[in-house]
């Protein structure tokens, strides 16, 4: 089970961290992605963290947004800066066990574990 926290508004330029808590799901083991979700949009990948450390980001994230994991804490973490209006979305965390194969990062269907949504709205 995945619970994902720390949502809330800000003002456009500032800053979120976001967390994604895990029970059940070892997350030393396991790849573990945020989404979002804009109203009347599809959920688009944001960023993704494989055990030992590789991350990845969408372009539209690069430079503003960084994923760490503490595995003592079963936890990820989603730090989000210079954030913009267009980032305004229902935040999601997601988990695959990475000793399954094939594991396509940037797709939602590849991921078997989600937690609930952590709405972030930034204002202009």
């Amino acid at each position: 089970q995945l619970q994902a926290s720390g949502g809330g508004s800000v003002q456009a330029g500032g800053s979120l961290r976001l967390s994604c808590a895990a029970s059940g799901v070892p997350f030393s083991r396991s790849n573990v992605g945020w989404f979002r979700q804009a109203p009347g949009k599809e959920r688009e990948f944001v960023t993704a963290v494989r055990p030992g450390g590789r991350t990845y980001f969408a372009d539209s994230v690069k430079g503003r947004f960084t994923i760490s994991s503490d595995d003592i804490k079963n936890t990820v973490y989603l730090e989000m800066n210079v954030l913009k209006p267009e980032d305004t979305a229902v935040y999601y965390c997601a988990a695959r066990n990475s000793l399954r194969v094939g594991y396509r990062y940037a797709v939602v269907g590849d991921y078997d574990y989600w937690g609930q949504g952590t709405e972030v709205t930034v204002s202009s």
